[in-house]
């Protein structure tokens, strides 16, 4: 049996789970969800999401923790979203944003300019004397970490003067260039 599928997922208060046809939606206050299923049996009983499948071949174990985890994303997103902050690391790099268009220097010979999802809420962070910070906001995990990767795929940062752009506390492995 699956660790992670044959846990219960609890739906919290303000979040409302419906199925039907082979598609589970998720409604809160942040928004809606909607994922398609398949060979694997979810019922809602007190206040709580089971999964259950229905013979132990190789592909359907798997699916079943896939889906207990693409719910329970589901289920946190609509009810308390997903932050992911990008810091901007070299001399000269910024980032503004007009409602939901980004421009960002990098360094190029010109800026680039990103036009995000409506789903995705956008704000730039710039303190004097502070990198620069791109926060994005949404009730949907998988749109946030997806343009979040997009945007830090443009300029990663490098392991020499640690230039780039890089998640907000992760750990860039410096190497010591050349000795004289």
């Amino acid at each position: 049996m699956s660790r992670i599928g044959k846990n219960p997922i609890a739906i919290p208060e303000g979040v409302t789970v419906d199925i039907k046809d082979n598609e589970i939606t998720v409604k809160g206050k942040l928004g809606e969800l909607k994922q398609e299923y398949s060979e694997i049996d979810i019922k809602i009983e007190d206040g709580e999401v089971i999964l259950e499948r229905a013979s132990e071949e190789k592909e359907i174990r798997s699916k079943h923790g896939l889906y207990r985890a693409l719910i329970q994303n589901m289920i946190t997103g609509v009810s308390e979203g997903y932050t992911k902050e990008l810091e901007l690391i070299g001399v000269g790099y910024r980032a503004t944003n007009q409602g939901q268009k980004l421009e960002i220097t990098l360094g190029f010979s010109h800026t680039v300019v990103i036009m995000l999802a409506p789903e995705i809420k956008v704000e730039t962070i710039s303190a004097k004397g502070k990198n620069p910070v791109i926060k994005l906001t949404s009730h949907d995990k998988q749109l946030v970490g997806q343009v979040a990767a997009k945007i830090r795929a443009y300029r990663k940062p490098e392991p020499y003067k640690g230039k780039g752009i890089k998640y907000v506390g992760e750990y860039i492995r410096r190497k010591a260039g050349k000795s004289a």
